[in-house]
């Protein structure tokens, strides 16, 4: 009798509930940790990081624009009667000079009470 190439099938595992049980490691011997992986930092110590950094107006700036390229898409869908593109315009311009130094200060304004929350905690 022809022997088969198939790969050997594991077992139907699970109870009549559907929970399955994970077996242990089965295969070979552990690699040792990729150097690029090993001083990976965790999600926490990244937005720990970021949230170290003062705040920029270019990020701002390019926060507010981001926010105005909705605010103008938004407002040309808006049913209705046909809309002026200039002056959607005009108004989503208007919107991004606000919203810049308003972003701004809000964001000075997180980053210093951050700082100062985490001199407390040092002390």
């Amino acid at each position: 009798m022809a022997q088969t190439k198939r790969k050997r099938r594991t077992k139907h595992r699970g109870n009549a509930a559907g929970v399955v049980t994970a077996r242990g490691r089965t295969g070979g011997p552990v690699k040792a940790p990729d150097p690029k992986q090993r001083n990976r930092s965790s999600g926490a110590e990244r937005r720990a990081a970021r949230y170290d950094k003062p705040p920029t107006w270019r990020a701002s700036a390019q926060r507010a624009g981001l926010t105005c390229v909705i605010l103008f898409a938004a407002l040309m869908l808006i049913p209705g009667p046909k809309h002026d593109v200039a002056a959607v315009g005009a108004l989503t311009v208007l919107a991004f000079a606000f919203y810049v130094p308003m972003g701004y200060v809000i964001d000075n304004a997180l980053y210093k009470r951050r700082q100062k929350r985490k001199a407390e905690a040092k002390q």
